[in-house]
C-alpha cells in the first residue's frame, strides 16, 4: 500500500510546537553568544550527570537488550504491526537501509576510523597502553559500543509506537500516545505534553550532537580537498549546504526524498568498504575482526556492567555512558521512523532485522575502517595517534584517507558519503519532530511540508549553537542532559504495550500448559500459543 501524502491539511499542535521550539532557541541563542561560559556550564554538567546516574544508563542499555530478545523469541514475537490485510510498504533492502542510515547517520564516519585509536592509548579494564593486548581491545571495544545493545534501545520504543500506530490505529505520531496503556488518559493532558516536549528535546539533542561532531570533520576535508583555510564561515557555508539537501529530502517525503538518500548512502558505504578492506592487509582485518569477536562474546557482561568505581579511570564515563545516553538520546527519533516504515511487519521480524543488521552493518565499519587504522598506526606508515592528539577527530580522518592509494578519488567519495549519511539521519529527524506536532496523522499520511522545512532549520540552528561552544565535551553533554528523562519514558512505553498485547489477544498469548485428564488418563493443552505458520494480527476500527 503507498503513502497517502497530504491528502488534508493537518493542523500542527500549539501546545506542543510553539513550547518546544521556544525552549529550543532559549539553549541554543545563549551557546551561540556566550560560547566560554557556555562551555564551562556543559562541563559541568557532564561530571555531574555522568558521576551520578552512570549506573541507570548502563542498567538501561543491557536491560533492553534482554528485553528485545525475550520479545522476539517469546509468544509476543508474533504480533504483526497491521491488520491482516497490511503488507509491508517497503521492500525489505530499503527498509534495512533506511533503518540503517537513519540510526547511525555521519557518526561512524567519524568514530570507524578514530575510536580505537584512542583506545590504543587509553585502553579499558586497565590494560597498558600501545600493547598487543591494547590493540586486541582497541578493536573489539567500537563492536560492544555499536553493536546489539545500542539497537536494542533503538528499538525500545519503535515497538510501542507500532502498536499504537497499526494495531490499535491511533491517529497521531507521538511517544506520549504509546504510554496511554499505563497512563491512560493523562496523556491527553499536560503529562502527555511533558513527554513529547521531553522527546522533542531528546530528538533535537540527538541530532545537535551528529551536527557538533561532523561539520568540523567535512570542513577539515574541504581543506584538503581544494586547500581551503579552516574558519568558522567554511563550517557555516558547509551546514547551509547540508540544510539545502536535507530540506529536499524531508520535502519529497518518505519515498521519494528519504529512501532514496538511504540506498544512495548504502552504495556509497559499501564500496568504500571493499576498497578498504582489499586496500589494506586484508587477512589482518579479517583475523582482527574474529579475534574481536571472541573478546566481546567473552566479556559480554562484564563489560556491560563495568562502571570502574574504584579505580575511577574514567572511561566508562567518557565512552560507554556517553554512547548509551546518545542512543537514548537517538532513540525517540528512531522509534518513531521506524515504526512509521515498519506497517506489515511482525514484531519478531523488526527485533531481527533491526538488531542483527543494524549491529553486523556497523561491525563492518569497524572491522575494516577500525582495523586499517590501528594496522596503519601499529605498522608505523603513520603516527595517527599523534595526529590524534594534535589535529583532533578531523585532522586523523583526513589523515587515514591519505595514507590509502587513489587517495584524490577516496576523499571526495568519501565527503560525499558523509554528507548523504547525515542528510538521511537529519531528514528522518525533520520528518519525525514534524509528525509529532501535527494534532493528527495517520500512519498512511505524512505531515505537512512547511512543517518539515521549518524543523530542518531549527535543527541547523542547534549545530550552529552546539558548533560555536566547539569541543566534544558540549556535545557529550547535551547528549546525556536530554537523554536522563527518556529513561523512564522508554520503561513506561515497553510497559504500556505489554498491557495492550494481553488485553488485545488473551491467551493467545499465553504459555502451553499442560494438565492430565483424570477420565482418560491423559494429558490435554489447556492454553496454547497461535499457529506456528501464522502471525498474530488484529483488525481493529479505526
Amino acid at each position: 500500500m503507498s503513502v497517502v501524502k497530504e491528502d488534508k491539511k493537518m493542523a500542527v499542535d500549539p501546545a506542543i510546537l510553539w513550547p518546544a521550539v521556544l525552549a529550543i532557541l532559549a539553549a541554543s541563542i545563549p551557546l551561540a553568544l556566550n560560547p566560554v561560559a557556555g562551555k564551562a556550564v556543559v562541563s559541568g554538567l557532564l561530571s555531574w550527570f555522568t558521576g551520578n546516574f552512570g549506573w541507570l544508563y548502563l542498567l538501561t542499555g543491557i536491560g533492553s537488550f534482554f528485553f528485545m530478545v525475550w520479545l522476539a523469541f517469546g509468544p509476543l514475537g508474533k504480533i504483526k504491526l497491521g491488520g491482516p490485510e497490511d503488507q509491508p510498504e517497503f521492500k525489505k533492502f530499503s527498509w534495512i537501509t533506511m533503518l540503517f542510515c537513519a540510526g547511525i547517520g555521519i557518526s561512524i564516519c567519524n568514530w570507524a576510523f578514530v575510536e580505537p585509536l584512542y583506545f590504543l592509548s587509553g585502553p579499558p579494564l586497565g590494560v597498558e597502553p600501545n600493547t598487543p593486548a591494547a590493540a586486541e581491545w582497541a578493536a573489539m571495544y567500537p563492536m560492544f559500543h555499536w553493536g546489539v545493545v545500542p539497537w536494542a534501545l533503538y528499538l525500545m520504543p519503535a515497538l510501542p509506537i507500532g502498536y499504537a500506530l497499526y494495531v490499535r490505529k491511533v491517529h497521531v505520531l507521538r511517544l506520549s500516545e504509546a504510554c496511554r496503556g499505563i497512563l491512560g488518559d493523562l496523556v491527553d493532558g499536560p503529562v502527555g505534553k511533558v513527554i513529547d516536549i521531553i522527546v522533542i528535546f531528546s530528538i533535537v539533542g540527538g541530532v545537535g550532537t551528529s551536527l557538533g561532531l561532523s561539520v568540523p570533520l567535512v570542513s577539515e576535508l574541504f581543506q584538503a580537498m581544494f586547500g581551503l583555510e579552516d574558519s568558522f564561515l567554511l563550517q557555516m557555508a558547509i551546514l547551509a549546504a547540508w540544510t539545502l539537501m536535507i530540506a529536499w529530502s524531508v520535502y519529497n517525503g518518505l519515498n521519494k526524498g528519504i529512501q532514496t538518500l538511504s540506498n544512495i548512502n548504502a552504495m556509497l558505504a559499501f564500496i568504500l568498504l571493499v576498497f578498504v578492506l582489499f586496500a589494506g592487509s586484508t587477512v589482518f582485518l579479517l583475523n582482527l575482526w574474529s579475534n574481536s569477536f571472541g573478546l566481546f562474546m567473552d566479556n559480554f557482561f562484564r563489560i556491560n556492567f563495568w562502571t570502574d568505581p574504584v579505580d575511577k579511570g574514567g572511561f566508562p564515563e567518557g565512552w560507554t555512558i556517553f554512547y548509551w545516553a546518545w542512543w537514548i538520546a537517538y532513540a525517540p527519533m528512531m522509534g518513531l521512523f521506524v515504526a512509521r516504515i515498519s506497517r506489515g511487519r511482525t514484531i519478531k521480524e523488526l527485533i531481527i532485522n533491526g538488531v542483527v543488521w543494524g549491529s553486523i552493518g556497523c561491525w563492518a565499519f569497524f572491522a575494516i575502517w577500525g582495523g586499517y587504522a590501528i594496522d596503519t598506526d601499529v605498522s608505523g606508515r603513520v603516527d595517527l595517534q599523534a595526529v590524534l592528539n594534535e589535529g583532533g577527530i578531523p585532522a586523523t580522518v583526513v589523515a587515514v584517507l591519505q595514507s590509502l592509494p587513489a587517495a584524490s578519488i577516496i576523499i571526495p567519495v568519501f565527503t560525499l558519503l558523509c554528507f548523504v549519511f547525515l542528510a538521511t539521519t537529519v531528514d528522518s529527524s525533520a520528518y519525525m519532530l514534524a509528525a509529532i506536532c501535527t494534532k493528527e496523522i495517520t500512519g498512511y499520511q505524512e505531515p505537512e511540508r512547511w512543517n518539515r522545512i521549518m524543523w530542518t532549520i531549527l535543527l541547523a540552528f542547534v549545530g550552529v549553537g552546539l558548533l560555536s561552544v566547539g569541543g566534544l565535551k558540549a556535545v557529550q553533554t547535551s547528549t546525556i542532559l536530554v537523554a536522563l528523562p527518556m529513561i523512564p519514558v522508554l520503561i513506561i512505553m515497553a510497559a504500556s504495550m505489554l498491557r495492550w498485547a494481553y488485553q488485545d489477544f488473551g491467551q493467545d498469548l499465553a504459555p502451553k500448559a499442560l494438565a492430565m485428564c483424570e477420565k482418560e488418563n491423559k494429558a490435554i493443552q489447556v492454553t496454547h500459543l497461535p499457529n506456528e505458520a501464522s502471525d498474530v494480527a488484529v483488525d481493529k476500527p479505526a
